[in-house]
């Protein structure tokens, strides 16, 4: 083997601005360095072929193809909270815009002379931008409840004057907070003050959120629990009610009207819908949505408005009532203090669902949303292998479940499929989402509850032994393979069910009855004392 010499270049120095050529016991050694390493590629290509190196190869493939898409995440969550970002810059200064102008609703008019001497006086002009009045009307342009809302105390008429009511079908409302009298003990607070450089946090009160009717109520949606007699029976008795004694118009579902009329022609009168079209348009004529069931005719009813959802009058007519507060007995007494006004309700709050598949070139390019009230459940199916996810929260890894599943919950469905699988129960109002495992290979795997504000990333790795199924509310299961993901946030519109007292006290009564909470048996007052 012969070696090559290579001319040396010349260095220039900036010192002395003297040429010097490179030593030549730098050449020797390089020189031989270059030996050797030839040397060593031909003992390498002499070795026998190691057995398994396509096995390794495959699996050096999928850790880069799984590096490539970690890569392409991170690009995209980048985008995304710029995006975001963004969003909440914009919603500040809608919000500023929109104090500026209560603030200048609550000055005095200024006064002015005018050619006669007489005095004028000046009104203040309305300050919210025209893009502010969009997003008003978009929100709650079809009198729907947006969880983006802020409701404020003393602050209850400048919805009213800012958006206009589109359709006069339509019975318009508005939110406001309420204590249980003047004399409560519930003071009023901000969440956070500043003061003299110092940040407290105050105490909140436990305001109920109440609904007053700025114009009387006439279309109602009834909602039935199918295949049970009692219910057929008190829903015919219900529109016959309705009708009669409060003139207002009834739409039930098809089945329920094809029911109704081979009872009798007298309910000519009652409407339904044909296809999914007027579905989607319910919410822009219904004003009341009273349901006859249990939790379930609830979940129904949640799912059939994608978008703005009339206030729910939920009646009891199931095995357990978490959500259901009304008794059927009391129904002319209830509905005629609901169409009275104002009532009491509980903002129930629903997880927004994509599907992302693995062959997606982004994020945006998922499946419809689903929306769900109680929980999503990814979980194993029929494989006899465990659950392999990867969760993500906001792009921060949270934990790989090894398991039977994993159960993302609202904090309404804190009472369902979350509570039987070990997690807590948290009242309705409460925002957060609940992140409960199912049967953790793990003794240290305890459930979370995290913010509402916060996406949770649920992806199958590339290297599962199985798939997951996801199911939204108990139905329309999904098959995720391995590299397909989940995506669930905070919905914007939430669910508005009326409450019998108040929030607090119908969730408590609820367990109460339903769960027999912290039942026991009260220790004897004979026996011995402290002394």
């Amino acid at each position: 083997m012969s070696m090559k010499q290579t001319p040396m270049s010349p260095n220039k120095h900036t010192s002395n601005g003297n040429a010097s050529v490179l030593p030549l016991e730098n050449t020797f050694s390089d020189s031989l360095a270059m030996l050797n390493s030839e040397k060593a590629v031909e003992e390498l290509i002499q070795q026998p072929i190691l057995h398994g190196i396509d096995d390794h190869l495959i699996e050096f493939a999928e850790a880069l193809r799984t590096v490539a898409k970690a890569l392409r995440q991170a690009a995209e969550g980048k985008a995304s909270a710029q995006a975001e970002a963004s969003e909440w810059k914009r919603k500040y200064e809608l919000e500023r815009t929109h104090n500026l102008q209560l603030e200048n609703k609550a000055m005095p008019p200024e006064k002015h002379l005018d050619e006669n001497g007489r005095v004028v006086h000046l009104t203040n002009k309305p300050l919210l931008s025209d893009g502010a009045v969009k997003k008003s009307d978009r929100c709650c342009g079809e009198h729907g409840i947006c969880s983006h809302q802020v409701l404020r105390d003393g602050e209850h008429d400048h919805d009213a004057s800012v958006v206009p009511n589109k359709m006069t079908r339509k019975a318009s409302f508005k939110l406001s907070w309420c204590c249980k009298g003047e004399k409560s003990d519930q003071k009023k607070h901000d969440i956070v003050s500043f003061e003299k450089g110092n940040i407290t946090t105050a105490e909140r009160s436990s305001k109920q959120i109440s609904l007053k009717w700025e114009s009387p109520p006439q279309t109602v949606l009834i909602l039935t629990k199918p295949n049970s007699t009692d219910v057929r029976i008190l829903c015919s008795e219900l529109v016959r009610w309705l009708k009669e004694q409060k003139s207002l118009n009834i739409v039930v579902e098809p089945r329920v009207r094809t029911e109704l009329l081979t009872e009798s022609s007298y309910y000519q009168f009652v409407q339904t819908w044909e296809n999914d079209k007027e579905i989607m348009s319910l919410h822009s004529k219904v004003d009341l949505v009273v349901t006859l069931g249990g939790d379930g005719t609830v979940l129904w009813a949640a799912s059939m408005f994608k978008g703005p959802v009339p206030p729910v009058v939920p009646f009891s007519l199931g095995s357990l009532g978490f959500m259901t507060p009304f008794y059927s007995e009391r129904y002319k007494e209830y509905l005629d203090s609901i169409l009275r006004g104002p009532i009491s309700i509980t903002l129930r709050h629903r997880l927004q669902c994509h599907v992302i598949r693995d062959s997606a070139k982004s994020d945006l390019d998922s499946e419809e949303p689903i929306l769900v009230l109680n929980e999503v459940t990814i979980d194993r199916g029929i494989s006899s292998f465990l659950t392999n996810l990867e969760c993500y929260c906001d792009n921060s890894f949270v934990t790989c479940v090894q398991g039977d599943g994993l159960i993302l919950s609202t904090t309404s469905g804190s009472t369902a499929y979350s509570l039987a699988a070990g997690g807590s129960m948290v009242h309705p109002q409460v925002p957060g989402i609940l992140f409960t495992p199912i049967c953790p290979h793990s003794l240290s795997f305890r459930p979370l509850i995290l913010p509402e504000y916060v996406t949770i990333r649920v992806q199958v790795p590339f290297n599962s032994r199985g798939h997951a199924w996801a199911s939204f509310d108990g139905k329309d299961r999904k098959k995720l393979a391995p590299g397909d993901a989940l995506v669930c946030s905070m919905a914007t519109w939430p669910v508005p069910t009326a409450c019998q007292a108040d929030s607090t006290s119908d969730f408590l009564r609820s367990i109460h009855e339903g769960l027999h909470w912290n039942l026991r048996k009260t220790q004897s007052f004979d026996g011995p004392r402290e002394t």
